[in-house]
């Protein structure tokens, strides 16, 4: 078929796969079989037909229509391979919108953690990538503690062979990037200095998925498809504050194995889009939690251990599916009623119920911890960011409620949306999106107009401390530790000679903050137990 033809039928895809009501699933189908009967010698067009797939493997019209997706997705890595070995230009699989197709490997210097997580759990699918490697002279400051003698080779020579010196080390037979993680996880180090010496390195590593590891064909199992057969959701069609206020969905605890076992697809699905979420890589499998929002999609909320956790905020993360098919995460960081929120919602499916879904998972957060006020940090609108740009970013969620919290924003903000009243047609130019995205955005629930978190920046506390720590303790960490603990231990009668590791780091971490409080002797019994 023509080249031109079967970019004509995408396009009617493109179109179909979101029209959803009487006759429109026939439509689909019959796109589907002419496209299934076609072979793609250009890699851009193959991926298009790929990503329509996974939408409609997450948004089906109906059973046929789901059976024929899930066919054509299972032999997918067959058009993969005909397409490389056709000599096809095949370098637009590795772009981090649509990389981890399955037959395709993703590139990348993967931390420390994540790299001997991948070697646990595929272990025939990774290894070292030299041909990125950049810089050798970074192996000199570490491989000689685990590399007798080369030394005398790294410190003073020239086009140190290092490869070579790898091959003589390690056993025959053994994984070139196993030998290496086993030897920096043997080292007599915390596990954070083991991380930190490794990613110094910036060492790339190729991991080729298996299907049901790439995005292609990682899914979870679905009891109870929902199928679409009304319009999709829009922005417009809900009340953003009233979802949030609904009623939530009961949250049901996973047993640990299955929290590993969700932990392990969260890490995967990030890994093969080139991203690390921190509540992935260190998730508590003891701490996960199902919630059914409807329409098929489930959530997912992840804890953190509490080694893990950080000094002062609450952070949780959590995955996002539809009909079984990872659709996007969320990362949230909360103090008191405050949370510094992340959405993602992957580049295949925006053109799904993203609002709605958005909405909902909010509402899980509000009913769970007390959140009332979700701050969206620049970046999620565009700041550094030019897909925010692109998509429109700052809009999605100043229609949904949000608003700038600097004055000066506000009033840019303003300014522009007279001009969409006015005039149908006006678009906002990107260089003022760029100006739009300059600064946080807040939605607040209970007290909209109050902007008490307006200036608020978790920086500042930790800025605080450090301009204490200068002043009063010469710079030393370790002795304004020690003088806040040993204040608050005894303001709040608190035996720290009883505690913990974990449990003194906590009182560590709060204490410096406490010390800054100068009533904090004043306070009653009870408030003293309470924050105890």
């Amino acid at each position: 078929m023509p080249r031109a033809t079967v970019k004509r039928l995408l396009d009617q895809l493109d179109q179909a796969k979101r029209r959803f009501g009487s006759g429109e699933d026939k439509r689909v189908e019959e796109l589907l079989v002419r496209l299934t009967r076609c072979k793609f010698a250009d890699a851009e067009v193959l991926i298009r037909f790929h990503e329509s797939l996974l939408f409609l493997l997450a948004y089906p019209h109906s059973q046929r229509i789901l059976r024929i997706v899930e066919k054509e997705l299972s032999s997918f890595a067959e058009r993969v391979e005909l397409l490389e070995t056709s000599g096809a230009d095949t370098s637009a699989f590795i772009h981090p919108d649509i990389s981890g197709i399955t037959q395709t490997s993703v590139i990348d210097t993967f931390t420390f953690n994540i790299v001997r997580w991948l070697l646990l759990r595929h272990p025939a699918q990774i290894a070292l990538d030299w041909e990125w490697f950049e810089d050798d002279n970074r192996l000199a400051a570490t491989w000689p503690r685990f590399m007798p003698l080369l030394e005398e080779d790294a410190f003073v020579e020239a086009n140190v062979p290092y490869r070579e010196w790898l091959r003589a080390a390690k056993e025959r037979g053994v994984n070139d990037l196993a030998w290496l993680i086993q030897r920096f996880a043997a080292l007599p180090r915390t596990d954070e200095e083991k991380a930190e010496l490794y990613d110094s390195l910036k060492l790339y590593v190729r991991w080729t998925p298996s299907y049901k590891a790439s995005r292609t064909g990682m899914k979870l199992p679905v009891r109870n498809i929902f199928y679409h057969r009304q319009p999709l959701i829009q922005r417009r069609d809900i009340s953003f504050l009233d979802e949030l206020q609904a009623p939530s969905p009961r949250l049901s605890r996973l047993s640990a194995k299955q929290g590993e076992t969700m932990l392990n697809m969260a890490r995967e699905t990030s890994t093969v889009r080139y991203r690390e979420l921190y509540g992935f890589t260190h998730g508590d499998s003891r701490r996960v939690f199902k919630a059914s929002l409807g329409r098929g999609v489930d959530l997912f909320v992840m804890g953190t251990p509490p080694a893990r956790r950080l000094p002062l905020r609450a952070y949780h993360a959590a995955m996002i599916f539809k009909n079984g098919v990872p659709v996007g995460y969320f990362e949230g960081l909360s103090l008191f009623e405050r949370m510094e929120s992340g959405f993602n919602f992957y580049y295949s499916f925006r053109e799904g119920e993203t609002a709605w879904i958005y909405a909902r998972t909010l509402n899980i957060f509000h009913h769970l911890l007390g959140v009332t006020a979700f701050s969206i940090d620049p970046y999620q609108v565009g700041h550094e960011n030019e897909e925010g740009i692109e998509s429109g970013a700052f809009w999605f969620y100043r229609k949904l409620g949000f608003r700038p919290t600097r004055a000066k924003l506000m009033k840019l903000t303003l300014g522009e949306e007279r001009k969409i009243a006015s005039r149908p047609s006006y678009r906002t130019p990107k260089t003022v999106l760029r100006r739009l995205a300059g600064g946080p955005m807040i939605f607040e629930l209970s007290k909209p107009d109050s902007r008490d978190w307006d200036r608020f920046q978790i920086r500042n506390i930790g800025l605080r401390v450090q301009r204490r720590m200068a002043a009063e303790f010469k710079g030393e960490a370790d002795r304004i530790r020690a003088a806040a603990a040993n204040d608050i231990g005894r303001v709040l009668d608190i035996r720290t000679a009883e505690l913990s590791e974990v449990e003194l780091s906590v009182v560590s971490d709060f204490a410096v903050v406490l010390l800054m409080i100068l009533d904090l002797d004043l306070w009653s019994v009870s408030e003293k137990d309470a924050f105890v």
